[in-house]
């Protein structure tokens, strides 16, 4: 019997021994192939430089060597020039040098679209639907968006010189705005909705994002102590911070509660992150709204409050990006931003949608198919799925503008008529308040007379395909009558379809028009009466029966 146990004994230790043997030559073998590739990397080059008949940039040949290399990895992975480290840096703290404005450029025409609250831009006056005519002296005529956007930033304290020119009465005016630090708010608006439901609508998870949550939320509590629950609005929220997830979660969630955990190829970085505060409010009814442009960050709080059963997650499935980034420094400044690490909720589910790490022989990659997704449980017991982002508990279906509608936008109509509708009317009622009469429907719709707001249906474009492999395959003659009589009959009345969708029509005028005299607050406030995953959240919480029901 003992020999029989030392004979197994030994041979278990060299099994051992040569697995490790295995993996060191695997490893030794992966770095020889880094380091023999690399030296024909340099060879490569240095001889393409020598001989190739004109002169090659450095610069621009590395730079794409590096995107090829990229586009072997997940669109998060980058590299970060010196030049570029401002972009970094607004991602992680949200500030950055500038006038705190945004623009339009269309053609040779430059104008102010939004103007931040408490910004250099707003302290001089100046309004969106100014037109902007030059900047220290360069005329706009001729630049693209771009390059005025890069004008516009800068080092807080330098000064720039702008004329703008006034879209009512054409007068031109300079104005000399001194550059400041901006800081893009986590927090865009705080309010009540439903007489007694509070509602934060969060933007982004930069730097002290958790803080800023935390007080919005308090002082909801402080002015009205009769809540019966409140919205977070994490829709269209790209995410952020990984801390800042878990101290928005800590608002709501208990002290030493796992929010998330990160895991990746160095074990070492492996990490647990849970909340280290006591909670504001474990008691109070919560709702997360998502939607498919919730992502990262938004996702950790919306997965922990799912999966610890602290509240309801309202809206459409969330975007599904469960990686995790880090920068490392490179020299010269510049930055790498890699992705290090997949990121799990509580459960245990990693919600990353797209499989970077498996590429068809094409090269592309895809969704993780539904065949794959697992499930894992709630504390409660409830059914949850890994591979495609956090799915609602109470699913809410988007709302989609018309056709007509995005036209008018994208034409700048509904803009242009707003600044009109402002230089018209010195005030308005406060931004909730705020309506359209039909007389003001009916203005906008004489505004429109002679201007070009045509586009095609849906029907139209399939009519029009179907029309194209008709003629292909020869068979357009025999239907030519029916197909003409078809055309005639789907050809739309612009002033119909205005008609038609005028409820929808007159919400976006009444947004911008809001916008012109309380800014982005009044937009949201504004909206906030139309807005069906908010109403669905405000119903879910006047329900307590239903709001348990959905977490059991």
């Amino acid at each position: 019997m003992r020999k029989i146990r030392n004979i197994k004994i030994k041979l278990l230790l060299a099994a051992i021994l040569l697995g490790a043997g295995i993996y060191a030559f695997s490893e030794s073998d992966k770095y020889f192939q880094i380091a023999k590739n690399l030296d024909i990397f340099a060879a490569f080059y240095r001889e393409l430089n020598t001989y190739y008949v004109d002169d090659l940039s450095p610069e621009k040949v590395m730079h794409k060597g590096i995107e090829a290399m990229l586009e072997e990895t997940d669109p998060y992975t980058d590299f970060v020039p010196e030049e570029n480290l401002d972009d970094l840096k607004f991602m992680a703290t949200g500030k950055y040098g500038g006038v705190g404005a945004s623009i339009n450029t269309s053609g040779d025409t430059t104008v102010i679209t939004d103007v931040y609250e408490g910004s250099p831009m707003h302290k001089a006056g100046i309004k969106p639907g100014d037109i902007l005519i030059s900047l220290d002296g360069k005329s706009t005529h001729g630049m693209d968006q771009e390059e005025i956007s890069r004008l516009l930033k800068g080092v807080p304290g330098t000064s720039l010189d702008m004329v703008l020119k006034n879209p009512h009465n054409g007068a031109q005016t300079t104005k000399k705005i001194t550059r400041e630090e901006i800081n893009v708010k986590p927090v865009s608006y705080a309010g009540l909705v439903g007489n007694d439901v509070g509602y934060i609508k969060m933007v982004q998870f930069t730097e002290n994002s958790g803080a800023q949550v935390q007080m919005a939320f308090e002082q909801l509590k402080k002015e009205h102590p009769g809540l019966k629950g409140v919205i977070l609005d994490l829709r269209g929220n790209p995410g952020g911070l990984l801390d800042e997830a878990v101290a928005v979660s800590n608002i709501f969630i208990d002290k030493n509660k796992l929010v998330v955990s990160t895991k990746g190829k160095v074990k070492n970085w492996d990490r647990e992150y849970k909340t280290e505060q006591p909670a504001v409010d474990v008691n109070i009814p919560l709702v997360v709204l998502t939607n498919r442009s919730s992502a990262s960050a938004a996702e950790i709080v919306a997965g922990a409050v799912q999966d610890l059963d602290r509240g309801l997650v309202v809206g459409q499935r969330s975007f599904g990006k469960g990686l995790v980034q880090t920068t490392r420094p490179l020299p010269y400044n510049a930055k790498l931003k890699v992705t290090t690490a997949k990121y799990y909720t509580p459960s245990g589910r990693c919600i990353q949608a797209i499989d970077y790490s498996h590429r068809n022989q094409e090269g592309e990659v895809d969704y993780v198919p539904d065949s794959l997704r697992r499930s894992f449980t709630t504390i409660a017991g409830r059914k949850v799925k890994d591979g495609g982002g956090i799915e609602p508990d109470a699913p809410v279906d988007p709302v989609y503008l018309s056709q007509v509608a995005i036209t008018l936008l994208r034409r700048q109509y509904i803009f242009d008529y707003a600044t009109e509708y402002y230089y018209a009317h010195p005030t308005i009622t406060a931004a909730g308040d705020f309506s359209l009469s039909d007389e003001d429907f009916d203005n906008f719709v004489r505004y429109l007379d002679g201007k070009d707001y045509s586009y095609k249906t849906h029907s139209e474009e399939a009519l029009e395909s179907f029309e194209s492999t008709a003629r292909k395959e020869k068979y357009y003659d025999a239907v030519a009558k029916e197909f003409e009589a078809l055309q005639q009959k789907m050809k739309h009345d612009k002033k119909q379809d205005l008609l038609k969708h005028k409820a929808e029509i007159k919400r976006l005028l009444e947004e911008e028009i809001v916008n012109r005299y309380y800014l982005q607050k009044g937009r949201i406030e504004r909206s906030l009466a139309w807005d069906n995953e908010v109403t669905e959240a405000v119903k879910l919480l006047h329900t307590p029966a239903k709001y348990q029901q959905l977490l059991k």
